[in-house]
């Protein structure tokens, strides 16, 4: 049986082709394609400028230094997510505060937000994880009510809906990424959808070495850039992509929905919640399967169950334990015990297999596979 990973990108003959016909062109790094992807990116958001940036957490770093973020600053966000998240945060000199999440939603719990804001908070820094956007009617309400700036970390949420408008319609600067395992790839790289087009003259700036050129040949340099530019290379993939996105995440809905009807109950797995098209404010994009182990039933760790899943062919990943227990955030001073909610997410999260090309069968194998690893090493808890 071919051993199932918990992701694989959806790459065509089609996309092959137009990455062959770039690398012809001559024109591999930053060009034409480049510009229409930006601009097909755009055109899906309203008309909002899209800048694009060889990573999401490139594209995150320079939102912050446009919002003006920088020593001396807070910045708040959320434990649960990947490093880059708050690595940003600390990299333009200001500080991550961290919020505990919702354990029901697994996103940042807004209802702790307003404690945490004081005299340095600068902005929020939501992560919509698994594709399942945070609340974005009670985000942009206290961030008004504290003059605050929002940087959506959406990197996972590409096609999301909140309220049956798709995450970067609105909102101040968000962030998507196109990493190999998103919904859309382009294989490494990402954007960031502005409000107008001074930021995104300022992005451009930002992600090639903070340089302006004039059409009389010269140029200047009055800022601190970087090399973050994507190529054309990339951007061949990402049309594409872009093309297929709708399908890609009808399907991977269509796969969630099987997981929750194969997947038995008396196992114990706290599900993802369950956001469908039409029934919840927020609308899932599925970009990952995340059930919650049964740790205090079980009688072997999460290791152990992993290698179990592996020797019936199947991939299970983390995403992700909780980021103040890193050495890293440790060394500013957060521990263990100061956001329960994240830390007991992190402990017993496992990430199943999702994405376009499974096949319903699939799911069933996964499923079936749970039962043959859980029953058996679940503890009976009746009262003798």
């Amino acid at each position: 049986m071919d051993f199932l990973p918990f992701t694989r990108p959806s790459i065509d003959e089609a996309t092959i082709a137009a990455v062959g016909d770039v690398l012809r062109s001559g024109w591999i790094s930053t060009g034409p394609k480049c510009r229409e992807f930006e601009e097909a990116l755009s055109a899906r958001y309203a008309g909002r400028p899209v800048r694009l940036a060889v990573s999401a957490t490139a594209a995150l770093e320079f939102a912050l230094r446009i919002a003006g973020i920088g020593p001396g600053d807070e910045v708040i966000t959320t434990p649960m997510t990947w490093a880059a998240s708050a690595n940003v945060i600390l990299a333009v000199g200001a500080r991550p505060v961290f919020v505990d999440v919702d354990p029901v939603t697994r996103n940042i719990d807004l209802d702790r937000v307003e404690a945490a804001i004081g005299p340095a908070t600068r902005a929020i820094l939501p992560v919509d994880l698994a594709g399942l956007p945070v609340d974005r009617d009670r985000l942009y309400a206290i961030a008004r009510q504290h003059g605050l700036r929002v940087i959506e970390d959406a990197a996972q949420s590409i096609g999301a809906k909140w309220r049956g408008r798709e995450i970067g319609l609105d909102g101040d600067l968000i962030s998507f990424s196109f990493h190999a395992n998103k919904n859309l790839t382009t294989i490494e790289g990402g954007c960031l959808v502005l409000r107008d087009l001074q930021e995104a003259r300022l992005f451009e700036k930002l992600r090639l070495q903070g340089v302006t050129r004039s059409p009389d040949g010269e140029m200047d340099v009055d800022l601190l850039g970087y090399k973050a530019n994507l190529t054309d290379v990339a951007a061949a993939v990402g049309l594409i992509q872009l093309g297929q996105l709708e399908h890609f995440n009808a399907r991977r809905a269509a796969l969630a929905r099987r997981y929750f009807d194969r997947i038995d109950p008396s196992l114990g797995l706290a599900l993802p919640p369950r956001a469908f098209e039409g029934e919840h404010a927020a609308q899932s994009n599925w970009h990952m399967f995340q059930p919650l182990l049964p740790l205090a039933r079980m009688t072997i760790g999460r290791p152990a169950f992993i290698e179990a899943m592996k020797a019936q062919d199947i991939g299970i990943g983390v995403h992700y334990p909780a980021l103040h227990r890193f050495t890293l955030y440790r060394g500013l001073g957060w521990k263990e015990g100061d956001f329960p909610v994240a830390e007991a997410i992190g402990r017993s999260t496992v990430t199943l297999p999702l994405f376009p090309t499974m096949r319903d069968a699939d799911v069933d194998r996964v499923a079936d596979a749970l039962a043959h690893v859980l029953s058996p090493a679940l503890r009976d808890t009746r009262a003798a």
